[in-house]
């Protein structure tokens, strides 16, 4: 594994508000200190201000198992259901005036699909089946050409976990890689991004168990550029209204884009596949509701790596303690997963009651144009 660097002094700030969650060990007191701390952290953000803009952008739609994405409540005879997974895109202003970019789930589809699990999966998939549940629909690069983002003009990108992840392309190689780069190491294609990442998930990487092997691409992490690499520890406010919040549980190193909009404030992770499952007392997929009744629970959790099942039922209600109702139907919040429940033939009893397709907040203007 790299060398760190630390972080530099000023441009991202640590958020205390839930600290005592983190120093509990206890899950049931975990529960306690959480809906305490919420309200505080829900007024204190709002007053942070706001990004200029967040836009979100289609990159594939895949299968995944049923037993997983709808943990335990779902009764649907499909073994998968679809996903759209999606980045987030959100551009702010420093307090003297410089603008930055910060690049939420920017999957290398391509590169993704290599991941354990998934390659396996492909393998054992007719084509036709796969065909019809994997469609490209978009990729990085071409999105934010579309917008008039300019690589070099991306300052951070981050993930909520590093499930599937390659960076490789992105922040580029201290040395050639044989699978992709084999004469010289790989110049990066967002030469000034920095990758923010909980110190906890780096650290996994290095000595994965069996139930997390599936799931990550660890070798790919070996070569990265130290310099592209950007350790946290816990909850940080990076700009105005934009904020990552530490949500282990699917995960080591979970954590959770929260950002403050003219609909009021949003998160975004892949705790959960739906935002029925932080309401499933709402929920009209078959099952959900009655599980959720039966035991007693408020969410239905994304449980493909049990690695600390309860600590992730806490993040969940976490993410929906802090966020606000969704305007289009109150009975929702404004979580939108980054991978996000979608409806098809292909799998019955599987459809979202409910779906944001994204977070879409404020005006993008051209680099160097002055807002309206």
């Amino acid at each position: 594994m790299t060398t760190h660097v630390p972080p530099p002094v000023g441009e991202i700030s640590a958020i205390s508000h839930f600290a005592a969650v983190a120093g509990e060990p206890q899950p049931g007191r975990q529960l306690d200190l959480i809906r305490e701390a919420a309200p505080g952290f829900r007024a204190w953000f709002r007053g942070t201000g706001m990004p200029d803009w967040v836009g979100t952008f289609d990159l594939v739609t895949l299968p995944y198992p049923t037993r997983f994405g709808l943990f335990r409540a779902a009764i649907s005879p499909a073994p998968y259901l679809s996903l759209t997974h999606r980045l987030v895109v959100v551009r702010w202003r420093e307090p003297d005036g410089r603008r930055r970019v910060l690049l939420f789930e920017p999957t290398d589809v391509e590169l993704a699909r290599r991941t354990p699990y998934f390659a396996r999966l492909s393998e054992s998939t007719p084509a036709a089946f796969e065909r019809a549940f994997a469609r490209p629909l978009g990729d990085v690069m071409g999105h934010l050409r579309s917008v008039g983002i300019d690589a070099k003009d991306v300052d951070w990108i981050t993930f909520d976990h590093l499930h599937t992840q390659d960076v490789r392309r992105w922040v580029g190689t201290t040395e050639p890689v044989n699978d992709i780069s084999p004469a010289a190491p790989i110049a990066p294609a967002l030469p000034n991004a920095r990758l923010i990442v909980q110190r906890a998930e780096l650290v996994s990487l290095e000595s994965l168990h069996p139930l997390q092997v599936p799931w990550y691409q660890a070798s790919t992490f070996t070569a990265l550029r130290p310099a592209a690499l950007f350790p946290i520890d816990g909850d940080v406010l990076i700009g105005p209204g934009v904020a990552l919040l530490s949500t282990p549980g699917h995960t080591i190193g979970n954590h959770t884009l929260v950002v403050n909009t003219e609909s009021g404030i949003w998160a975004s992770s892949e705790n959960v596949i739906a935002a029925e499952c932080l309401t499933p007392e709402h929920s009209r997929i078959p099952g959900v509701r009655r599980y959720t009744r039966t035991w007693e629970q408020e969410v239905v959790l994304n449980a493909n790596t049990l690695e600390d099942t309860a600590r992730q039922y806490n993040s969940c209600v976490l993410e929906k303690s802090i966020v606000d109702v969704a305007r289009a139907d109150s009975r929702f919040l404004q979580f939108m997963p980054s991978s996000e429940l979608t409806g098809t033939v292909f799998s019955p009893g599987t459809s979202p009651t409910f779906t944001h397709s994204g977070i879409f907040h404020g005006t993008l203007t051209p680099t160097g144009a002055t807002p309206r």
